[in-house]
């Protein structure tokens, strides 16, 4: 158990690092590109390429923001949190997701309004267009990067500053079409482009922001992954049954609870050892899982009658021995010779008796014995069968 929790923790760790070096990258170029945009567009008489010039220095934003939820997301749960942090770059992603929506309106009613007032239309010249080209190239670079490390670590979060880059990649293609529009005398051109970006941009934005929020909800994982989470639990060896399979989503990982049922004469360590299999087997074959809850049944309890109003071990032993002081041999049986199975509403009771009463006439000794605690049961409303053995 403790290497697996070192090894969780070091595969947060690499996580962390791996977000934090896409993301500084990120910044470094998004500075570079917003001083370069805003200085070149006012020497080039581009009002297009200020603009994405704003766009690309408001990217910074947005990486401080994964910055500070990747720091906080991979810390190691705690008592306050004791299923983690990993919300935190949930809450982060639809954060992001609301400012691609924000940005896609920007654009859209920018180009709308530009449409609807000629004199507003752009004139720039080549050196808008050399920058928004070397912009275009940079952020695609950025794009690929960062969704190649989000999809490797399977954090939305990364996934959606992706997605910020690219806007800023595909509104500097905006300012590409803009130019050669003007060049060849399509004034309008880039205000069109614009406006169907804008719409991609902010179905990009809602899907981002609508996943994020079904996990907030604790939506469970799609079907075909559950469908592959039970038949991994159903191949362990000793487990008969299973249901209450409830799954859901931890920032990039995985939760699951389950009930499986076993055979209800397995030892208390043998459950548990069939559970920790469980475990260990939906983990280490499902990338998502980072940790199951398994719960042992001993029979299907959403079936059968409950037996959570019978009484406990404690109560049970008292009644017996208010009741069995004449029956031969029950003086010598101790407590950890009794065992109770709780099932289908009834409780079947195991005793364990000293070989030594069947010394003189074993059958007719045994049978004699085993009737008495047959009229025990009588008398013990909770309980279905006594069984003895002998030792």
């Amino acid at each position: 158990m403790s290497h697996n929790h070192s090894h969780v923790g070091h595969s947060r760790e690499m996580r962390y690092k791996e977000v934090q070096r896409v993301t500084l990258i990120g910044s470094a170029v998004d500075l570079s590109l917003g001083i370069a945009k805003i200085v070149g567009g006012y020497v080039a008489s581009s009002q297009a390429l200020i603009a994405d010039g704003v766009h690309s220095l408001s990217d910074l934003v947005t990486d401080i923001i994964v910055l500070y939820a990747a720091k906080h997301s991979h810390r190691e749960a705690d008592e306050e949190h004791p299923y983690g942090h990993g919300r935190i770059e949930t809450v982060a992603t639809v954060a992001l997701g609301v400012a691609l929506v924000a940005v896609a309106v920007g654009i859209g009613v920018d180009a709308i309004d530009r449409l609807f007032h000629v004199e507003r239309l752009l004139q720039p010249t080549l050196l808008a267009l050399y920058i928004a080209m070397i912009s275009v190239v940079c952020k695609e670079f950025i794009y690929h990067y960062s969704m190649r490390i989000a999809l490797k670590f399977r954090s939305e979060m990364l996934k959606a500053n992706a997605w910020h880059s690219r806007t800023d990649a595909i509104s500097s293609v905006i300012v590409v079409i803009g130019v050669i529009g003007s060049m060849a005398g399509l004034d309008y051109l880039d205000a069109i482009a614009a406006v169907g970006v804008a719409v991609m941009i902010a179905k990009i934005g809602w899907d981002l922001t609508f996943q994020s929020l079904r996990e907030l909800i604790d939506t469970g994982l799609d079907p075909e992954r559950v469908e592959l989470i039970r038949k991994t639990i159903m191949d362990v060896n000793g487990v008969q049954a299973l249901h209450v399979l409830r799954t859901r989503r931890m920032g990039g990982d995985a939760l699951v609870d389950v009930h499986i049922q076993v055979n209800p004469n397995l030892s208390v360590s043998e459950g548990h050892h069939i559970s920790e299999q469980v475990r260990e087997q939906v983990v280490q074959g499902i990338d998502e899982v980072a940790d199951v809850m398994v719960h042992i049944d001993p029979e299907d309890d959403e079936t059968v009658a409950p037996t959570l109003g019978l009484p406990l071990r404690r109560d049970v032993l008292k009644q017996l021995k208010a009741n069995w002081s004449a029956i031969e041999g029950a003086s010598l049986i101790r407590d950890e010779d009794i065992t109770l199975h709780y099932l289908a509403g009834k409780i079947r009771i195991d005793l364990v008796l000293p070989l030594t009463l069947l010394e003189n006439g074993p059958i007719a000794t045994r049978d004699r014995i085993m009737g008495q605690f047959n009229q025990l049961v009588a008398d013990l409303p909770d309980v279905d069968e006594i069984v003895v053995y002998y030792r």
